[in-house]
């Protein structure tokens, strides 16, 4: 047996790739588009390790989403947690539960998919602005 990878729908291919790719840092595998079933499939890992990888559905006719927690979420170990955390600022994306203790931080996607950032190693030195910035919505 063999791990594939974590499906999650997208309402729009353009945002979505802006948070996974150019925010979080995933490649981009591979795309198939599907003319007949009407949706695009885009398949992710983050460079170095593409056995872990999330697929990205997005289907041509609009349809309305919900989730909740149920999910759970996805999670991604990073460098630098401060540094990745001010790339999602500096890209508008809140995040929702800051790196306060200089190890674990929570953003969320375009569709609301919570993503666990996790610092590499050992927790870096506590540091503000990141130790007193309150949540923002859930995680």
């Amino acid at each position: 047996m063999k791990y594939l990878h974590t499906m999650v729908r997208v309402t729009d291919i353009e945002e979505s790739l802006r948070f996974y790719r150019d925010l979080l840092g995933l490649r981009e595998l591979r795309r198939r588009e599907n003319e007949k079933g009407r949706f695009t499939l885009i398949f992710l890992a983050a460079p170095g390790d593409e056995d872990a990888q999330i697929e990205l559905t997005f289907n041509w006719d609009p349809e309305v989403y919900t989730g909740g927690r149920n999910f759970g979420h996805l999670a991604y170990e990073v460098d630098d947690i401060y540094a990745a955390c001010r790339r999602f600022i500096d890209g508008g994306v809140a995040i929702s539960r800051p790196p306060r203790d200089g190890r674990m931080a929570f953003v969320r996607s375009p569709d609301g998919i919570s993503v666990e950032l996790l610092q590499r190693g050992e927790p870096l030195p506590l540091e503000e602005p990141w130790t007193s910035m309150p949540n923002t919505g859930v995680w």
